[in-house]
């Protein structure tokens, strides 16, 4: 699975943006491949209303 941080961290809260920076994201445009299992689904749950998520 492919995300894509597409919205800020700025003023999110503290969880979300470790939960992003586990992610790899850190900058808008950060693109990262990541597992398709649950862990990753939890985390992308999470922080869904920053990213993009595509199947690869």
């Amino acid at each position: 699975m492919t995300i894509k941080l597409v919205k800020s961290l700025i003023g999110s809260k503290k969880d979300q943006i470790a939960t992003a920076h586990a992610l790899g994201l850190k900058k808008i445009g950060d693109t990262t491949n990541q597992p398709d299992n649950a862990q990753t689904k939890g985390k992308v749950a999470k922080i869904i209303h920053l990213v993009e998520v595509s199947e690869a």
